[in-house]
């Protein structure tokens, strides 16, 4: 007896038969941890700036008509009577007169160096005359403690501010004569043939003086 079986038959015993599917999960479910909020905290320090201020300390702001030379030295121009060099490497302090020697020059120049004995820029005993004619200097004290440069710079536009009142008043006198001279108003000036020419004007005679240096002649 054959148990051969047709291949269409036993297709037809595999449709009938029941087909189950066991699935076996080995594995535990993956359970996902709950969220917990957390309180966040953001702590801002705020940057304090301290300025620490020295009421001793004040700004100094001034201006001077300076240049400089080849060697380092400070030439001041400001004074209207004389030049003023300030010697950086010599530490001296030396007045020229700008033009011409004269007595005005020399109470400049003389002012100066009183001003910045009394204010310890100078010493004492250090004022003279310089190599140069009509010039007067002095030597500049020295210490660790300040720029002794930058003092007599300040010092110097001290002195020019003490003696501006006085070169104002001097430009305003002058400037007073010239315009009087030049530009006269109408109760101090005549126009051309208003006066007529006398033939002798003022007190001192011209003609018929003795004269002795003519041996006792008459000039007429």
């Amino acid at each position: 007896m054959s148990n051969y079986k047709q291949p269409q038959d036993i297709i037809s015993d595999l449709i009938q038969e029941d087909i189950t599917v066991d699935i076996q999960q080995n594995a535990a479910p993956v359970v996902p941890e709950p969220i917990v909020p957390r309180e966040i905290t953001v702590d801002i320090k705020p940057q304090v700036k301290v300025n620490i201020v020295n009421p001793n300390m004040k700004k100094l702001q001034f201006e001077l008509n300076m240049r400089k030379a080849l060697n380092g030295d400070i030439l001041v121009f400001d004074h209207k009577d004389i030049d003023i060099v300030l010697m950086v490497e010599k530490k001296k302090i030396v007045a020229f007169p700008k033009e011409i020697m004269s007595e005005v020059v020399y109470g400049a120049e003389s002012r100066l160096m009183e001003w910045m004995r009394k204010n310890g820029i100078i010493e004492y005993d250090s004022i003279q005359g310089g190599n140069v004619y009509g010039s007067l200097e002095g030597t500049i004290h020295q210490t660790d403690e300040r720029d002794v440069i930058k003092s007599t710079i300040y010092q110097l536009s001290e002195w020019m501010m003490s003696e501006a009142p006085a070169g104002k008043m001097i430009k305003g006198h002058d400037d007073m004569i010239q315009d009087e001279l030049l530009e006269p108003d109408q109760d101090m000036s005549t126009e051309l043939g208003e006066i007529p020419h006398e033939p002798e004007k003022g007190s001192i005679r011209s003609f018929g003086m003795f004269d002795p240096y003519m041996y006792g002649r008459y000039t007429y």
